[in-house]
């Protein structure tokens, strides 16, 4: 297996985990379990900016075209 796919593979896998974290932390009625999932998922974000800035550098990952104020306008629109 190529590092690119590895890298990849993790990314994935880390971003399956946050989704799961997110979860786990919207239904946890328990202050001290919530508190624990969120330092966990705050760690888990971390270290996959970090790896995604790694691939970045690397080639492995190409970032979508920044959006212009415009279509930033438009989405905040949608939402508020």
């Amino acid at each position: 297996m190529q590092d690119k796919e590895m890298v990849n593979d993790v990314l994935s896998q880390i971003n399956s985990s946050l989704t799961g974290y997110a979860s786990v932390i919207a239904q946890s009625s328990n202050p001290q379990l919530r508190q624990t999932i969120q330092q966990i998922r705050n760690s888990c974000e971390t270290f996959q900016y970090n790896l995604y800035k790694l691939a970045e550098q690397k080639g492995y990952y190409h970032a979508a075209q920044q959006a212009d104020q415009s279509e930033i306008s438009q989405v905040r629109n949608l939402f508020t």
